[in-house]
């Protein structure tokens, strides 16, 4: 098998093209996701096959994932520059790392190992990607059916991991069948059944999921929640709106919306904008507003975003940082969610998955000056604090999992977060930063895939971008409009109900990890046994 280097370089390019079509909304095309692979593996088995330097793997699997990063994520860019590029170079580095370590394995251990070493490889590195200090698993490949849930019902046992997993397999067995079929000239003519075994893979699942949609319908107790839209513009707040008109727009349309059955209003992620001290909620304003408002709303709860803030006489974080005001007090602000009602004395959970840049400074537990250089080059304040560990509202009217923004990719950790007892899911979050492009549209989609692997409803407040309910199964029951101010009024269905993958989490991710490692120092070692023997 010989591909020239000018064919190389155009597969290279074309598996990154296809696996930008196959994502949400920067193609949508899902069906390519079982293809888009095969380009990008024949290239590395010419590369295995001819023994050229393995820096050219490296080369080619660089483009294939800066044209998926860029096709997929350039919305970023209207956010801020700065952190596009970066995201889009470091990302593609990682990606492109993680199928060198699966050539390099392959490589010293045989191809006859190929299909296990890149299984558990890709599944080690989404894994990883899900829970280290530079997290940013928005691409991960499970994530392509989050605008076909009924095709992937079974989430609800093995989570996006096990998406993955179905791409990475079927990608493989018809890389192995082009190859023999067109590449490999001592191999036999085209047989059928080379063809059966990835297609049965293919179609199982899917007639598996489709019975499994067919079948399911919302369990639980229903109850009606009333989601608000203010949509105001992030990038003007304070010069065309106060925070005392925000909030009050954000109450009026909670009023207009509103009945004698509604149990909660959920309001979107900052909604109380200026950051207050928790210890003194009591005198703040944005908070005293929202009580004056609410005293007409009989048992009606209102859960929506806050920026809070708490003080400590020693530093007990990374993001403990000397108080503002002066004085030997360390103060930590954060992202939170605050619960509150007539009967209710105020709840407040902080965010945990913080979004990298703007809200954590990486490796600064290591490098604490790094925060410092945040604030002096005006990037960031610096890394947030976060909730200890997962936490959920377990109030008079029913327990939920607040989810605020960026947590809400996170399957694991929402999963993690229901078990300890939610009925249903509420996000919110502020989609408006990357204006209308396929950003907030895809932040939107994988709300669905929570709510399959949880089998819990979902209700989605965004200060603007898409505010909906979405059903057990993962359907967008109803939605608002981009750029639209919106009151909506829906049912959520609240369970017990406790899904295997809210059990087990991503177990899939963790075995191809420790496969992964294993395999990558067995690798080392075959690399490194020759050499012994010669010094012999």
């Amino acid at each position: 098998m010989k591909i020239s280097r000018s064919w190389r370089y155009l597969l290279s390019f074309l598996s990154g093209v296809l696996l930008t079509l196959s994502f949400p909304y920067t193609g949508s095309l899902t069906p390519l996701i079982f293809v888009a692979l095969i380009p990008l593996l024949l290239v590395e088995h010419s590369i295995f096959k001819q023994r050229y330097k393995s820096s050219k793997v490296f080369i080619h699997a660089y483009i294939t994932f800066i044209v998926y990063n860029i096709g997929t994520t350039w919305w970023i860019w209207n956010a801020d520059i700065n952190g596009a590029i970066m995201a889009f170079v470091l990302n593609s580095l990682l990606m492109a790392l993680a199928f060198q370590c699966y050539h390099f394995i392959k490589k010293h251990i045989g191809a006859q190992y190929g299909l296990v070493t890149f299984i558990s490889v890709w599944l080690g590195f989404e894994y990883l990607h899900f829970n280290w200090e530079l997290s940013w698993p928005w691409l991960t490949l499970g994530n392509v059916f989050s605008i076909t849930p009924s095709l992937v019902q079974w989430y609800e046992f093995s989570g996006v991991l096990g998406g993955s997993l179905w791409i990475l397999l079927i990608n493989y067995l018809l890389f192995k069948v082009v190859f023999f079929n067109y590449f490999d000239t001592t191999k036999s003519p085209f047989s059928s059944r080379q063809i059966a075994l990835p297609v049965v893979i293919l179609l199982l699942p899917i007639s598996t999921s489709l019975w499994m949609y067919s079948m399911n319908t919302d369990e639980g107790t229903a109850a009606e929640v009333v989601l608000v839209q203010p949509n105001i513009d992030p990038y003007y707040k304070f010069t065309t709106i106060t925070p005392d008109q925000q909030l009050h727009r954000i109450m009026d349309i909670a009023d207009q919306t509103k009945t004698v059955n509604t149990k909660i209003v959920v309001a979107p992620e900052t909604a109380i904008p200026v950051s207050f001290d928790e210890a003194v909620i009591d005198y703040d304003i944005g908070y005293h507003i929202l009580r004056e408002r609410m005293k007409d709303w009989g048992a009606v709860q209102l859960f929506l975003g806050a920026s809070t803030e708490k003080r400590f006489e020693k530093k007990v974080s990374r993001a403990a940082k000397k108080d503002p005001y002066g004085g030997d007090d360390f103060v930590e602000y954060y992202n939170s969610s605050l619960l509150m009602g007539n009967s209710l004395s105020p709840k407040i959970v902080h965010k945990s998955k913080l979004v990298l840049g703007a809200e954590k400074v990486p490796f600064s537990h290591w490098f604490p000056f790094l925060e410092d250089l945040s604030l002096d080059f005006g990037g960031t304040s610096g890394t947030l604090g976060v909730e200890a560990q997962p936490t959920i509202y377990d109030n008079s009217v029913f327990s939920f999992t607040p989810s605020i923004c960026y947590e809400s990719i996170y399957g694991e950790y929402t999963a993690q977060q229901t078990r300890l007892g939610a009925g249903a899911i509420f996000v919110i979050t502020n989609d408006g930063w990357w204006g209308d492009t396929p950003g907030y549209k895809q932040h939107f989609s994988f709300a669905r895939l929570r709510a399959i692997e949880n089998r819990k409803s979902v209700a989605r407040s965004a200060n603007t971008g898409t505010s909906g309910f979405i059903n057990q199964r993962g359907d967008v029951v109803q939605s608002s409009k981009w750029w639209v101010t919106s009151g909506l009024r829906g049912t959520v269905f609240v369970n017990k109900i406790k899904t295997v993958y809210m059990t087990l989490g991503d177990i899939i991710g963790k075995l191809g990890l420790i496969c992964a490692v294993i395999f990558f120092a067995y690798a080392i070692f075959r690399k490194v046994k020759p050499l012994e023997k010669r010094e012999i």
